[in-house]
């Protein structure tokens, strides 16, 4: 067969690739931590980067399958303009793509982010990938 599935993997190497060829920018985050059993992990991770265009991109993974979060961050000597972003998450744990439903997982406009003068806001989902895009005011 000539059929091609994408896994949610592929989307999430997809919803990184933002960050290639940009400049890691520093961030601290601090964050709750999802606990399975005796192991702990902070609950959520992020990266950010700013591309040749100056634009910046934020990318977090919020690792609790059950509990949104809410994100914080002081985007100091930014300022910051529109946000838009994609959020890759689905209502099962185990959910997947089939030949049958090869778009059960995929990425979706993310509407969960709010930009006030250089603090952003972003309500995370449990068990979610999001990639933001913030644009300089100007």
């Amino acid at each position: 067969s000539d059929r091609l599935l994408l896994t949610p993997t592929y989307h999430v190497f997809e919803m990184y690739k933002v960050h290639q060829e940009a400049t890691r920018l520093p961030l601290a985050l601090q964050s709750d931590d999802y606990a399975y059993g005796e192991a702990a992990m902070p609950a959520i991770s992020a990266t950010a980067s700013r591309d040749n265009t100056g634009r910046i991109h934020l990318s977090l993974s919020n690792a609790d399958p059950h509990t949104s979060h809410t994100v914080t961050c002081t985007l100091r000597g930014f300022a910051g303009g529109a946000v838009t972003g994609r959020v890759l998450t689905a209502a099962a744990l185990d959910a997947h793509n089939t030949f049958s439903e090869p778009d059960r997982v995929r990425p979706t406009t993310f509407d969960g982010a709010t930009l006030e003068a250089d603090q952003l806001t972003i309500q995370m989902p449990a068990k979610s990938v999001v990639t933001l895009q913030i644009e300089e005011k100007g």
